[in-house]
């Protein structure tokens, strides 16, 4: 079974430092340290966008169900329709990693508090 639209919203939220805005007519964006997005969702609650590591996008987007986003491909972003094709646990764990990947290209100083495990 997959997560549903709120599911996704609330886990996105859950995430160190996210915050949610409405962008574009119609568009949820999840982002960290100000404007720095790790997920988008349309209004209409039939798809979900985020990051993916580089090395791991050709594979992601030849599964079924997962696409290069529009406009946002190059930087190794996918999106998927409702329903998910990835269960819960999978797609916790890509959003998670969406998060970080984004968390990892913000200015030493503002990563603070932003990492799921603590760094030296």
């Amino acid at each position: 079974m997959s997560m549903t639209e709120a599911q996704v919203a609330a886990f996105c939220l859950s995430l160190p430092g996210a915050r949610e805005d409405y962008k574009w007519g119609g568009v949820r964006v999840f982002s960290i340290a100000g404007n720095k997005m790790f997920a988008l969702q349309n209004l209409r609650g039939d798809s979900l966008a985020f990051k993916v590591d580089k090395a791991l996008f050709l594979g992601h987007v030849d599964r079924p169900g997962i696409h290069p986003a529009p406009y946002l491909a190059r930087a190794q972003w996918i999106i998927m329709n409702t329903p998910y094709p990835l269960g819960p646990e999978e797609l916790r764990g890509l959003l998670q990693r969406s998060h970080q990947l984004v968390v990892s290209k913000l200015p030493r100083r503002a990563q603070v508090g932003l990492w799921l495990e603590d760094r030296e």
